[in-house]
């Protein structure tokens, strides 16, 4: 096995040269015995490798002497959800999230759906597995199978009055992923107008990736909102767990945007809670936030830094500029169906077309992430600095270097896995986010 299947969050890789049933056999003995625990509950998505991968992951849980609960096909956040509602003690989903077809891969929890990530036992997994370190079980477990699905959909809508919900027109891509399964269920009992795209489980994408941060896979969603005159549209990954909103006119919504509508709604309900968010998101998260009385706290990119933080701050919600979003009563785990439902009861309570409810929470222009392959990462941030902090900035080093000025700022993160600098900026006009932008790139690339 390839040890760099063991990524900084989760498992991944291509199937079956980096990642097979034998590694996932191994990985589920592993797991039990690293955790020393009883019962693990495991779902899937609509990969193609997802039931063979899955299959032995279960049959590795169980001959390591737990019980192996098989979910079936199912959302992340379902998973998380059954993990934190039926207290298991952990949860391992098979899904490569956004990865093309070829991929797939293992997020794991533990109990109260607390991530596992590499500091927190995924290297020791990986070294029990990669070393043949695993011992050897004393018993013999068993597999079993739970539907969670009625549960899961009943405990999201729970977060919002859908009694109060406008009669939305709304499209929905799916990318063929795992909302598709699971939006039908949940608009059979509220009152808005659902328009499917892409809701056939199909693990080849053959329409698009199933990723929606990007904005070529998009571009139908948008053209079909325009098409059919509705409200706005949203599109999920292919785990379920992220997703993106387009406005009435299809214009794309950055997932700092969504973070300020959602932490609206519920800090009307909780005032003064804490709200988390990440560093790359919009000055405007933390102003609209401090705005409605709620207490802003600004974070690394990355689930396991937002939930841990959320945790500690008893914060009622979480959200980054990539489309995750966490709850507090959803045991701190993020969920993309819990998010949608409560951006529609926002826009219903607010009576006018997202672009409206937007303008006046969102005054900055921002640059998305630029990325750059360059050759001394080191040394280019070293040189960004020291050329901004003569020039006055404020700057820090939270995650990689943030420099600010009281009309715009910019950060500067180097990639986890490739040789790239991540660029994103944010100014007050369009003509200064162009001149800024060109202004950094030019140090990067220069």
């Amino acid at each position: 096995m390839d040890p760099k299947i063991f990524k900084a969050y989760d498992v991944r890789g291509i199937y079956p040269g980096e990642l097979n049933e034998e590694y996932a056999y191994q990985i589920g003995r592993a797991f039990v015995a690293f955790l020393g625990v009883e019962r693990v509950v495991v779902g899937r998505d609509m990969r193609v490798s997802g039931p063979a991968l899955a299959g032995a992951l279960l049959r590795g849980i169980a001959a390591q002497g737990a019980e192996a609960i098989d979910l079936g096909l199912t959302s992340t956040d379902e998973l998380y959800f059954a993990v934190g509602k039926f207290g298991y003690p952990a949860g391992i989903m098979v899904t490569a999230s956004h990865n093309p077809a070829e991929y797939n891969g293992l997020k794991m929890c533990r109990a109260e759906a607390m991530p596992i990530s590499e500091e927190t036992g995924l290297a020791d997994i990986r070294d029990m597995v990669v070393g043949g370190r695993i011992p050897e079980a004393t018993r013999e477990g068993k597999i079993t199978n739970r539907d969670v699905l009625g549960e899961y959909i009943e405990h999201a809508l729970g977060f919002i009055d859908r009694g109060a919900l406008r009669p939305l027109k709304l499209v929905a891509d799916a990318g063929n992923g795992m909302a598709g399964m699971i939006l039908p269920r949940v608009f059979a009992q509220l009152p808005c107008e659902l328009i499917p795209l892409y809701f056939e489980l199909d693990g080849t994408f053959p329409n698009h990736p199933a990723n929606p941060i990007e904005p070529e896979n998009i571009v139908d969603l948008q053209a079909k909102v325009r098409e059919t005159g509705a409200d706005l549209g949203v599109a999920f990954d292919g785990d379920a767990d992220r997703m993106f909103l387009v406005d009435e006119h299809g214009t794309f919504i950055g997932g700092d945007m969504t973070t300020v509508m959602v932490a609206d709604r519920l800090l009307r309900r909780n005032p003064g809670a804490a709200v988390v968010y990440n560093l790359i998101c919009s000055r405007s998260v933390p102003q609209t936030i401090a705005g409605l009385g709620g207490r802003p706290i600004r974070e690394r990119v990355g689930h396991s830094f937002i939930k841990a933080t959320m945790r500690g701050e008893d914060a009622i919600f979480g959200g980054e500029h990539s489309g995750h979003f966490y709850f507090r009563d959803n045991w701190y785990a993020d969920s993309g169906l819990i998010a949608f439902l409560t951006t529609l009861e926002l826009l219903s309570a607010a009576n006018e077309p997202l672009s409206a409810v937007l303008a006046p929470l969102d005054p900055y222009v921002r640059s998305g992430e630029i990325n750059s392959e360059v050759a001394d990462i080191g040394a280019i941030m070293a040189t960004v600095e020291g050329r901004y902090r003569a020039a006055g900035a404020t700057i820090d080093t939270l995650d990689g270097l943030t420099v600010e000025f009281p009309d715009w700022w910019f950060n500067l993160r180097a990639s986890n896995t490739q040789p790239l600098l991540r660029l994103n900026v944010e100014a007050g006009s369009d003509d200064e986010l162009r001149a800024k932008t060109d202004e950094v790139l030019a140090i990067v690339r220069g």
